[in-house]
């Protein structure tokens, strides 16, 4: 069994729900032993759904490997008992409520002064300071207050993201901040805070729209499968109506696709296509004349034109589809006696297993 980067290192985490336990649990997949503190209910995020042989699709996937205690805080013994754990830990992760983790007793600041060499992580909605600091926050109100609504899908009702995407990011943005903060442990011997917002990564996923409406005076708008600043960018129908996304990133990949795909090279240097920009604003001629060649191509035709072009595409694949993808990299886990197959962890290391640990049940470990 190769070493791995955290081995030895504790972390206890009174989490809840994806944020923070993404982030531990990704922590548990490099080494750590992490000890996660559940209330007598268990993480809320066990109800969420019962898809996986009766066990919730979020918990499996955020909280493979890992211990579970159960404390209930509001006794003065669980307390003592959590003041122990950390006592003897490396990093303490905490998503609860705003200021409940002070309340109770487990503040950062507090914990750090009492242990110099602990690395604290604290994920919250909105941060430590300002005006909604205090607003309890989770993934879809987040995704509307940020903006991301606003820049995602097509025009009409609002709709959110398909997947949590602000709890994910923050749980990575913790990710990186904890391990950073080990790093400089091993370099100044001290441990360190780490303050992570819910809020705050949603606004550096924002950070293009941002910029082009702070500076440029106007925000991308709502697009559905194109891309409000290249062009051509989103999706077309062949003639046995299947669609194609594809997507030009440069002008000499445009060159390309209007030789080999529209048969047409004199089209890259038509004034109205001759650069992005031009593509982006005469976008609704530049997709009709696209839509016209590939409406008379059959889907494998297309394919073959743009592989010939090496223009960069892609299907639109249903979920059922993603299950079947050639592409796809699964791992085993053992969930209730019985196996499932999760998506592998996105980077591949020396250290990986052939299988992932279970996920733990309420009070497993305690």
């Amino acid at each position: 069994m190769p070493v791995k980067p955290l081995d030895g290192i504790t972390v206890v985490a009174l989490e809840q729900a994806v944020a923070a336990p993404l982030c531990t649990s990704r922590l548990a997949d490099a080494g750590a032993r992490v000890i996660k503190i559940e209330r007598p209910e268990g993480d809320f995020a066990r109800g969420y759904d019962k898809d996986v042989f009766g066990e919730s699709s979020y918990f499996v996937w955020t909280n493979r490997g890992k211990e579970s205690v159960v404390l209930d805080l509001r006794q003065d013994e669980a307390k003592a008992r959590l003041h122990e754990l950390i006592a003897a830990a490396d990093v303490f992760v905490q998503n609860l409520a705003p200021g409940a983790a002070g309340r109770l007793g487990f503040g950062s600041e507090v914990l750090r002064a009492r242990h110099p060499r602990l690395i604290t992580c604290d994920i919250s909605g909105y941060g430590e300071a300002g005006p909604l600091q205090h607003l309890k926050a989770y993934d879809l109100l987040v995704q509307a207050e940020s903006g991301l609504v606003a820049v995602s899908g097509a025009p009409g009702p609002w709709g959110r993201i398909g997947v949590s995407i602000c709890d994910i990011t923050a749980g990575m943005n913790a990710l990186i901040g904890v391990q950073q903060a080990l790093l400089q442990r091993e370099r100044t011997g001290q441990g360190s805070g780490v303050s992570v917002s819910l809020f705050d990564s949603a606004a550096d996923l924002m950070s293009v729209p941002y910029l082009q409406a702070r500076y440029g005076g106007k925000a991308p708008a709502r697009v559905g499968l194109k891309h409000p600043s290249i062009a051509p960018y989103g999706s077309f129908t062949c003639s046995d109506g299947r669609e194609i996304v594809l997507s030009i990133q440069n002008e000499r990949e445009w060159a390309s696709f209007c030789a080999a795909v529209m048969g047409d090279a004199a089209m890259a240097v038509d004034a109205r296509f001759c650069d992005n920009a031009q593509r982006t604003a005469n976008r609704t001629e530049l997709d009709a004349t696209i839509q016209a060649v590939f409406g008379r191509l059959t889907y494998a035709q297309a394919i073959d034109r743009l592989t010939e072009a090496q223009t960069a595409f892609g299907a639109i694949n249903s979920v059922h589809e993603l299950i079947a993808h050639p592409q796809l990299r699964t791992r085993p886990m053992m969930v209730n006696g019985r196996r499932a197959e999760v998506p592998a962890a996105p980077y591949r290391t020396a250290w990986d297993g052939d299988e992932f640990p279970p996920a733990p049940r309420i009070g497993e470990h305690g």
